[in-house]
């Protein structure tokens, strides 16, 4: 928590046509979030936006119903992290449902690298591979293509992430992020692309009397725990139509009607499946996910997903908890290094560079994205972090800020500077590269430069964006349940923040990072609990501060079958 942190509100629409019944509160909300008709805020399965307009859908059904009539053996390659895991899972359990022969291989970050490579096809062809589907990758894997077509193998695409200026000579590729792609969503994670595709293939088999009283037509909305998972924890904008995919399937968790896996990690993390939100799945449930492929083998995660057995669910779980206790020391390991770092740095020059670059030959490559992430917040501006892949190249993962797009930039410096990087891809918000390490401080000076010259320092300027104060009488149970209720909330649709000037009537340290405080508004108002998660000791507690602004989040803190308002506060400026 840093105090040079401005702060800002966010500005509403002024026209939009939104439910005249909608609490005042929630429709200022909205509006804050440029929703401006009634449609974007449904969250019935039936809103969804059709299958029939995301491009390439009709060859991939084709070719998948050949495989099925066939009954060729259909592997699907997935990635290593939750989107992916979540991908493979949902795509082998809708297969099956509809008849199919079918295997899974997802790729070991650290053997194989990430995507279809030619070695993964071969892992493929020696489980008896009939076809490839991938999920979550494949759009920029040409020569794994290549080498299933060179072993007879046709191959199914199925991506959200950006492509490359050429596409592999797959036969079919199902990506909404293709240059002429005509689908109005453009946010699905990898695991809705694969949802799509099993709507749209179930529908095709509907038509030629695929199913029977032999052969029941499988429920696909069952899934739709997976897609809520893999969807928030991939960090995928939350746009009307990822937001009815979420819902849905917190709905079902809420339900209990979600799988074995996922009712054993919410358990493990200590979350109740009943009032769960989006939140949850995102810290909670997600990391622990991820951790396999961070740390060991992603396989562990989708047979996770893919259990019915309960207590397997369990010891899977188990096993994904202490992998993510693990990430959790190296990462603080890590994190204490680069700060080092960033200290010589500043030793070296007044002022960071705009764009930082770290490097340590003991880091480890499955914890550097999440290394980014850590100091990307603390620094408020890109950083991309590099671990050892073991044969003299370097795995670097990169995190932005709003202003910077990051891939876009990664493809400025190859254009500059061709032969630099091995290959990069990603989004906006997060990239992947891999570099010569003899390369390294050639590209933490040409990054550096390039991030000088495409930001100003503006844009490194830490902004809390609030929703404007609470009256006093909106601090209720009821207004917190409507809240949570009003989401799902998430990447570009973000939980309300709210900010005000409170008394600040007691204060303490709890688990040496947490600050918990009872507050009064300044105007007058209930007495309220508030927690501040991981604050600066060096600030914290200040016995002499009396007054303060807060920015926080509304939220019922549950404790031994009593629920009471609580703050969850973002940042704190001492009055």
């Amino acid at each position: 928590m840093i105090h040079s942190v401005e702060l800002r509100r966010r500005e509403a629409e002024t026209e939009a046509s939104l439910p005249a019944d909608l609490p005042p509160l929630l429709r200022r909300l909205y509006l804050q979030r440029g929703v401006k008709q009634a449609l974007e805020l449904e969250r019935g399965a039936k809103h969804l936006l059709p299958w029939q307009t995301l491009g390439g859908i009709e060859a991939a059904v084709t070719l998948l119903h050949q495989m099925l009539l066939a009954g060729k053996r259909i592997v699907v390659v997935g990635d290593f992290d939750a989107d992916g895991a979540t991908s493979t899972a949902l795509t082998v359990l809708a297969l099956r449902s509809l008849g199919g022969n079918v295997d899974y291989l997802v790729p070991n970050r650290f053997e194989d690298g990430y995507g279809l490579s030619p070695e993964v096809v071969e892992q493929a062809k020696a489980r008896g591979a009939e076809m490839i589907l991938t999920v979550d990758n494949g759009i920029s894997s040409h020569a794994g293509v290549d080498t299933a077509h060179q072993h007879g193998i046709p191959v199914l695409v199925t991506d959200h992430h950006l492509p490359g200026e050429t596409l592999p000579a797959a036969e079919a590729i199902v990506n909404p992020n293709l240059n002429d792609s005509e689908f109005p969503s453009r946010s699905l994670a990898g695991v809705g692309v694969a949802f799509y595709l099993m709507l749209a293939l179930r529908a095709h088999l509907r038509q030629q009397n695929w199913f029977s009283d032999s052969r029941a037509e499988p429920n696909l909305a069952e899934l739709l725990d997976l897609v809520a998972l893999g969807t928030v924890a991939d960090v995928v904008p939350l746009d009307a139509n990822n937001r009815i995919l979420v819902w849905q399937g917190l709905s079902r968790i809420r339900a209990g009607k979600c799988r074995a896996g996922i009712r054993a990690l919410l358990e493990i993390a200590n979350r109740d499946a009943r009032q769960l939100a989006a939140s949850d799945l995102g810290f909670a449930v997600g990391p622990r996910l991820n951790a396999a492929g961070r740390l060991d083998d992603m396989s562990v995660g989708v047979a996770l997903l893919l259990t019915e057995d309960i207590s397997e669910a369990r010891m899977l779980a188990n096993e994904l908890d202490a992998l993510n206790q693990t990430r959790k020391e190296i990462e603080q390991g890590m994190k204490s290094e680069a700060l080092a770092l960033c200290d010589e740095l500043e030793r070296q020059h007044t002022d960071l560079p705009l764009g930082l670059a770290f490097y340590h030959p003991e880091w480890h490559q499955g914890v550097v994205g999440i290394l980014a992430s850590r100091l990307k917040e603390r620094f408020h501006r890109p950083v991309i972090a590099f671990a050892p892949a073991g044969d003299g190249t370097l795995k670097g993962s990169g995190r932005s800020i709003a202003g910077l797009h990051l891939r876009d930039a990664l493809e400025r410096l190859d254009t500059l500077f061709p032969g630099l990087m091995i290959k990069f891809g990603g989004h906006a918000m997060a990239a992947g590269l891999s570099l010569e390490t003899a390369k390294y401080e050639e590209f933490r000076a040409r990054f550096a430069a390039l991030i000088d010259e495409w930001l100003d320092g503006e844009a490194l300027q830490g902004v809390i964006w609030s929703d404007g104060e609470l009256h006093a009488q909106e601090f209720t149970l009821h207004t917190a349940e409507m809240l949570r209720e009003a989401g799902p909330w998430g990447q570009a649709f973000p939980e309300p923040v709210f900010d005000g000037k409170f008394k600040l009537l007691q204060q303490r340290l709890v688990g040496e990072r947490h600050l918990k405080v009872m507050v009064e508004p300044l105007g007058g108002g209930p007495l309220l609990d508030g927690i501040a998660f991981n604050v600066d000791t060096t600030l914290w507690p200040d016995s002499s501060v009396r007054q303060v602004q807060l920015a926080y989040k509304l939220d019922i803190n549950e404790y031994r079958g009593n629920r009471s308002v609580q703050l969850i506060i973002d940042h704190i400026w001492p009055m």
